[in-house]
């Protein structure tokens, strides 16, 4: 497979990325847009993901049965995705179909209709998925921590956005959004597969050439650094079982830090998959907190979240408590294992296992041509391609003094907030 990684800028500022991968005739086209909910203002919260919904809908040249349509007889798929710091969409079809695909993703940058009709029938979609997470206890147990784990910036906020914004913004809002954030010069294109490099900048050229860029307004939030103070949440619902969590600052992606806390989390809690489309998995019944919480009947369930973020997000820890057992009590055995590892050097053969699990989990991660063109565009929007060809490596260089290191700077007892969900009727009983 051909490690080298092709890049080529376009005079409006396209950047296109090509990575050969001549295993299978096929191609994972990707474009990725410097725009989530990172860059939304108060009031505006859930555009992001509102704009992804309307490309669905149909341009001026193509209605939305025929894009899809068009997808399915080539015998490929297509998706896109939201997240906090950046929105993708991307198809994956036979390599002969790569124009498809291009022309597509050309005509969708800026020839969207928004039609006021599609707007509407939209937001009662999106409000009904809303309402759908909020019957959920964890979502709006996250909602509240991710809430006091920041003061200001915006991922504290939800994807998908806050209900009375949904309810408020307008087709102009939309359309707007996507006109100043849906351009070349804010864009990546990444093209994974059975591709010749010069057709490809070729066809890139004759699709995505003659769209001009114009000068993007962005809000880029001042990073949070400083950890939370501590505080507690409580909340009250629906349900059978209490669960926890517990939310820490986290560094992000591109900080020397991320790969010892990777190791840590590992750890702890087990790997988290950085990749949505991530085949396999590794269990997480060798870890310290699943042998102290769950083994001991403690907790139900335990499990970690790491991402790879723009700015320092959080990692939570997420457990089901033991219906016989107190939040008190799981809470006071979660905080002696953690110190466990600020106090005493981890065995080298444990954090050894630890790197081949994260190894192994990141090696599922990148075991398809879908995968190697996500991966292109993912390591870029946090940090770039390097990232992601130096991953296993840096993993592999972290030590015992780091990540005992790492413990003590970011898993602090005063610099968390902790969440508890209760189900009406159920007595505390945990303090």
């Amino acid at each position: 497979m051909n490690e080298k990684l092709i890049t080529f800028t376009l005079e409006n500022g396209l950047t296109l990325l090509i990575r050969e991968i001549h295993t299978a005739p096929i191609v994972s086209c990707w474009v990725w847009y410097g725009i989530g909910s990172r860059n939304e203002v108060p009031g505006k919260t859930g555009l992001s993901h509102w704009v992804e919904h309307m490309q669905f809908k149909g341009t001026s040249q193509r209605s939305a049965s025929w894009m899809d349509h068009a997808i399915a007889r080539l015998g490929g798929h297509w998706n896109a995705f939201t997240s906090a710091d950046w929105t993708t969409y991307f198809e994956t079809l036979p390599a002969s179909a790569l124009e498809t695909a291009l022309a597509l993703e050309a005509d969708r940058m800026r020839g969207s209709l928004f039609d006021p009709d599609e707007v509407e029938t939209e937001r009662t979609v999106i409000l009904s998925e809303r309402e759908g997470l909020e019957n959920d206890p964890l979502f709006l147990l996250n909602q509240a921590v991710q809430l006091r784990a920041f003061r200001d910036h915006p991922y504290r906020n939800e994807v998908i956005g806050a209900k009375e914004d949904l309810l408020a913004l307008t087709r102009d809002d939309l359309f707007g959004h996507y006109r100043n954030y849906y351009q070349p010069a804010n864009a990546l294109l990444c093209l994974a597969g059975d591709i010749d490099p010069q057709q490809a900048l070729s066809l890139t050229q004759r699709y995505f050439g003659n769209i001009q860029s114009q000068p993007i307004h962005k809000n880029i939030p001042a990073p949070e650094e400083e950890p939370p103070t501590f505080e507690r949440v409580d909340l009250r619902g629906p349900g059978d079982a209490t669960f926890v969590e517990i939310a820490w600052r986290a560094p992000k992606g591109n900080s020397e830090d991320f790969f010892a806390f990777t190791i840590l989390e590992s750890l702890l809690t087990g790997p988290s998959s950085l990749n949505m489309f991530g085949g396999g998995g590794i269990s997480n019944r060798t870890s310290r907190l699943y042998l102290a919480l769950v083994e001991k009947e403690l907790s139900v369930s335990v499990n970690g979240s790491l991402n790879a973020s723009a700015d320092p997000g959080t990692f939570t820890i997420n457990l089901t408590k033991h219906p016989a057992r107190s939040v008190r009590k799981l809470l006071s055995a979660l905080d002696n294992e953690i110190e466990k590892i600020q106090s005493k050097p981890v065995a080298q053969a444990e954090i050894d296992r630890a790197v081949k699990q994260a190894k192994a989990l990141f090696a599922y991660s990148s075991d398809n041509i879908t995968n190697h063109g996500f991966w292109m565009g993912y390591a870029n929007s946090f940090a770039d391609y390097s990232w992601f060809t130096s991953y296993v490596e840096r993993l592999a260089a972290v030590t015992p003094e780091m990540v005992a290191n790492t413990a003590r700077k970011y898993l602090r007892p005063d610099a968390r907030v902790i969440g508890v969900y209760t189900p009406n009727g159920e007595e505390p009983g945990n303090d």
